[in-house]
């Protein structure tokens, strides 16, 4: 191998360095023309877990009967993905799949949407107030974003329909460094943890039985060998540095 080539096959690695473009655009398998349309069928109903904690506030005629079960029987600290403590407070749903009410006793709420445990806890109070009126919701509610993103954090979720695209986007989306076609999506769910991989180029993420996430669910951005490289930036500025001598002097032997 001459001079020239070698020249030739430095200047090719320098430029071969770094993420193709064709590996950072989003759902690629989407015409970019006209509107698609199609049926949303993967979504259900978020159900409650053990170790789920549920905000519920009743109201009744009687205002001061109602209090008592407004009154969460825990109280503790979490962390947003901003790093600022928010207190969660509420009823714990025990091994058992039960809260304890006050004056009720356990209540069977594991499995259930918060709409059929609304009604259940409704229920249970008919005998105790006149006409109480229940809202409940899990307080709880949180996704973790981690690796190649712009923020990555815990993150409490307000609604109980979250994305992997909006959780995503929470975390301040994926850097320009990111695998877009190896998410990981770590989830526990029934007593046992699943490993799911994701594929953010493909438009079907939106139909997979995943894209909506569940309470606790973990996110991992794998970063791209570019992402290293750019950490890296001590080893790489010395192998540049060398490789930039290296082509001076054949450039000197040559002319």
């Amino acid at each position: 191998m001459n001079k020239l080539s070698i020249v030739a096959c430095f200047l090719l690695f320098l430029t071969s360095c770094g993420v193709k473009y064709k590996s950072v655009p989003y759902f690629q398998d989407l015409t970019d023309s006209g509107i698609v349309e199609e049926n949303i069928k993967n979504y259900s109903t978020l159900k409650i877990q053990k170790e789920d904690v549920l905000a519920i506030t009743v109201s009744s005629l009687n205002s001061d009967a109602s209090a008592i079960f407004n009154m969460g029987n825990i109280a503790g600290q979490d962390a947003s993905g901003s790093g600022i403590p928010r207190s969660v407070s509420g009823f714990l749903v025990d091994q058992n799949g039960q809260i304890q009410l006050p004056i009720v006793g356990p209540v069977g709420v594991l499995g259930l949407s918060t709409t059929e445990a609304r009604e259940v806890v409704q229920s249970k109070l008919t005998t105790f107030l006149k006409e109480p009126v229940v809202s409940l919701r899990i307080s709880n509610l949180k996704v973790s974003v981690l690796g190649d993103v712009a923020r990555p954090g815990v993150y409490p979720v307000q609604s109980e329909r979250v994305s992997i695209t909006e959780a995503l986007g929470m975390a301040g989306d994926l850097n320009i460094t990111a695998l877009r076609n190896n998410v990981l999506l770590v989830r526990e769910f029934n007593g046992k943890r699943q490993y799911i991989r994701v594929d953010l180029r493909r438009k079907e993420l939106f139909q997979q039985p995943y894209y909506y996430l569940r309470n606790n669910d973990v996110l991992y951005v794998q970063p791209s060998n570019a992402k290293y490289a750019s950490v890296d930036s001590s080893y790489r500025n010395v192998s540049v540095a060398l490789s930039v001598l290296s082509l001076i002097a054949l450039l000197i032997i040559q002319l």
